[in-house]
């Protein structure tokens, strides 16, 4: 009986002998089984070494009072205002850093409260939309001109629009328009929003 692993395969015209392709073969996926232990290996390495963060104290300063929480570090400013102290005003509506409904103050400049780390805010001056009064200039200017429909986007264009009118007594449309792009309203009601805040900015803002 003769030997099949001595025949030679045809390939592009060149012979190529059966036993040096099986020998190749078996050397190949004895390559590949050593690489994929080893990846293992190193795998698990990684994951021994990889540790939770440990909850740590911080005060964070909001709306004008010191709030002491324990949180990890990976806890956005987001997070820590609705979960830990249960200011629900800034909404976490898109994800991915874009619409503006989770609009604060830190230290009087607009932030989105999801881009924040809870622990970077310590020291910091945070204000809410829950500091405003219910007379306040933007929120009474939001509900006389209709500037709001389901409300999602509702609290963080208030901040928004409260920091920028009193920053820019005077501005123009077109300016208030490029100032509050920022902030997204899915409803479309930018006509109410852009009203309110023009009538502000001829008051002079505050």
């Amino acid at each position: 009986m003769r030997d099949l692993r001595d025949e030679t395969i045809p390939q592009n015209g060149s012979g190529v002998n059966r036993r040096d392709f099986l020998r190749g073969s078996g050397a190949a996926v004895a390559v590949t089984a050593l690489a994929t232990s080893e990846q293992g290996a190193v795998a698990q390495d990684t994951k021994k070494s990889v540790r939770t963060a440990e909850p740590q104290d911080i005060t964070l300063n909001v709306n004008g009072k010191d709030h002491k929480l324990k949180v990890e570090n990976r806890v956005t400013l987001l997070d820590a205002l609705r979960d830990d102290l249960n200011l629900t005003g800034c909404k976490d509506v898109c994800d991915t850093t874009n619409c503006g409904a989770c609009t604060v103050l830190i230290d009087g400049k607009v932030t989105y409260a999801c881009t924040r780390l809870a622990v970077e805010c310590v020291g910091k001056k945070i204000v809410t939309v829950e500091s405003l009064a219910a007379n306040d200039p933007v929120i009474a200017g939001f509900v006389k001109h209709d500037a709001m429909q389901c409300g999602f986007c509702t609290p963080g264009f208030v901040m928004a629009t409260k920091a920028y009118c009193d920053k820019n007594p005077g501005a123009t449309l077109d300016q208030v328009r490029k100032g509050l792009g920022g902030n997204i309203c899915r409803c479309g009601t930018y006509v109410g929003i852009t009203a309110c805040a023009m009538e502000l900015v001829k008051k002079g803002g505050k």
